[in-house]
């Protein structure tokens, strides 16, 4: 498992989220992962 900083625009904001993986996954599930954890946590 490694960890992965992204930033995400939401809402037109920018998020820096942190998104806990293994390596082999690909650069679209990270993305994927990254900007469901953002919504989850700011959409109201």
């Amino acid at each position: 498992m490694i960890q992965i900083e992204v930033t995400i625009t939401f809402n037109g904001k920018s998020y820096l989220t942190n998104v806990i993986t293994d390596r082999d996954t690909s650069e679209e599930e990270i993305l994927r992962l990254a900007f469901e954890q953002v919504q989850k946590q700011w959409a109201k």
